[in-house]
């Protein structure tokens, strides 16, 4: 009699099934999407395609990125902190910037506050352009550490350069200098083969990162460890936005040539790079790296004052997107971006059109043409209406340019390894690291006047002036920004 009732009553239990889902999905939309906006596109969708809304919401709408990157690290213990011998706080930073910087000591109060670590002083910066100055500084290190090595990076090519790394840890595993090396599962795919088996075969011990199912080189799988961090000895690290391929050497003349720019730093601050990488180690192979080798006691060898962030889609989301709307609050004169990837959510969207609208010399430095060309058209629309509000925007010739750096008022730099889009802000794990030191940014700011003397800022009318079905791609593309 039952089997009877449902084949005559079907269409009726079907519909009351699929009204039950869509009541119970917009109940979720409700409770759960914090981005109103957001949330009414959803809600919209639910209720006018109910059977499809479901099912677009609970595939593609629910943020399964945080909750999953949470329960990774929960269940670990706490890695070993830095010295705080070397802190210093936002009232003692007033004696260390220049009289004209003290408005960026509400800047430091802020990222306090929600880094919840010091700044560090006593630190010593170096930037290093392009593969050919930083790869000879790095293997020089490695071939030099005595105690430990710690490498973590997202891409790691089987190249001229990926080997000579290779070998240089290879050796130094051999004289019995404790290596680490943390490779990003989806990175590690860049070359084939990958290098992780030679760097096993080699006796390094060597990890990925959350072993993914993506396709090979798939480029916009998230929840990625995007790092990219070098430490010798807990004495020297680097860090920045270079991976290790031999496009970013340019003296190479490679096929695919890349422009980027890392940085070594001395002092207390590289102990905050040993936190992260060991953060990362432990989480994906259950190793606490603990002890003098790894934390050796560091001493003062300059007057950059740094810190370093961690950002990622766990208990570290949203510090680094709060330090940069911080940032932008706190400029009184400039604000210089440069990224490769520019996709900016609304609300740091906003902040950059408030910061030129008060007058402050918004430069906004991205490459003519991107590597991901989806990235690319979908950043182009949105450029129009950051142009009206007086930014002015370079877009930087071949060769490509990779370069991750944020400067306000000629004193505080933001370099590391995070774009500008959500990705980077939101999805996947990045280290950059703050500082307060003049001449560093004087340094920074004359690399990118450098760049900016053969290029002019891009006019709204090459924009709107795009073919119909060009304009119409790229529109397309920006309602998918937050997938890219």
């Amino acid at each position: 009699m039952k089997a009877w009732l449902i084949i005559d009553f079907w269409p009726e239990l079907a519909a009351l099934l699929i009204l039950v889902a869509a009541i119970l999905t917009a109940l979720h939309i409700v409770l759960r999407k914090h981005d109103v906006r957001a949330a009414i596109g959803w809600l919209g969708l639910v209720w006018l395609t109910p059977l499809l809304g479901v099912l677009l919401y609970w595939l593609l709408g629910v943020n399964r990125i945080r909750r999953r990157a949470h329960e990774l690290y929960t269940h670990h213990q706490p890695i070993e902190q830095p010295d705080r011998h070397f802190a210093i706080g936002c009232e003692e930073l007033r004696s260390h910037v220049p009289m004209d910087s003290l408005h960026l000591l509400r800047l430091a109060q802020l990222t306090d506050r929600v880094i919840s670590r010091p700044l560090m002083q006593g630190n010593a910066v170096e930037l290093l352009e392009n593969g050919d100055s930083a790869y000879p500084e790095m293997l020089e290190s490695i071939e030099s550490a005595q105690a430990s090595v710690a490498l973590c990076t997202y891409i790691f090519d089987n190249d001229r350069w990926g080997k000579a790394f290779r070998q240089a840890l290879s050796d130094a595993a051999a004289r019995g200098v404790e290596v680490r090396v943390l490779i990003d599962a989806v990175g590690a795919r860049y070359s084939f083969p990958p290098i992780l088996r030679a760097l096993k075969k080699a006796g390094i011990p060597a990890a990925r990162f959350m072993p993914s199912l993506w396709p090979w080189r798939f480029r916009y799988a998230n929840l990625r460890n995007h790092r990219k961090i070098l430490v010798c000895d807990g004495r020297i690290g680097y860090t920045g936005g270079m991976n290790i391929r031999s496009g970013n050497v340019l003296a190479d003349n490679p096929r695919h040539p890349i422009v980027d720019l890392h940085c070594k730093i001395r002092g207390p601050a590289v102990a905050e790079l040993q936190s992260a990488f060991a953060d990362d180690w432990l989480f994906a192979t259950g190793e606490s790296l603990r002890g003098q080798q790894w934390y050796p006691t560091l001493t003062s060898v300059g007057n950059a004052i740094c810190r370093g962030i961690s950002d990622g889609p766990d208990e570290d989301f949203d510090k680094l997107h709060l330090t940069i709307m911080g940032a932008l609050s706190c400029a009184r004169d400039q604000v210089i971006i440069a990224t490769p990837y520019f996709l900016p959510d609304e609300r740091l969207n906003a902040a950059i059109k408030v910061a030129a609208l008060r007058g402050v010399d918004v430069r906004i430095v991205v490459p003519a043409r991107s590597n991901l060309k989806l990235v690319g058209w979908a950043s182009t629309p949105g450029l129009v209406e950051l142009i009206d509000a007086g930014c002015r925007i370079y877009r930087t010739p071949p060769p490509f340019d990779h370069t991750k750096l944020m400067l306000v008022d000629n004193a505080w730099v933001l370099l590391g390894s995070a774009n500008i889009d959500s990705r980077s802000l939101v999805l996947n794990f990045e280290f950059n690291i703050e500082c307060y030191a003049v001449p560093l940014a004087t340094l920074a700011t004359r690399y990118i006047d450098d760049k900016l003397a053969r290029v002019k800022p891009l006019h709204r009318h090459q924009i709107l002036d795009l073919p119909l079905a060009i304009q119409l791609r790229n529109r397309l593309f920006r309602l998918l920004s937050p997938y890219l």
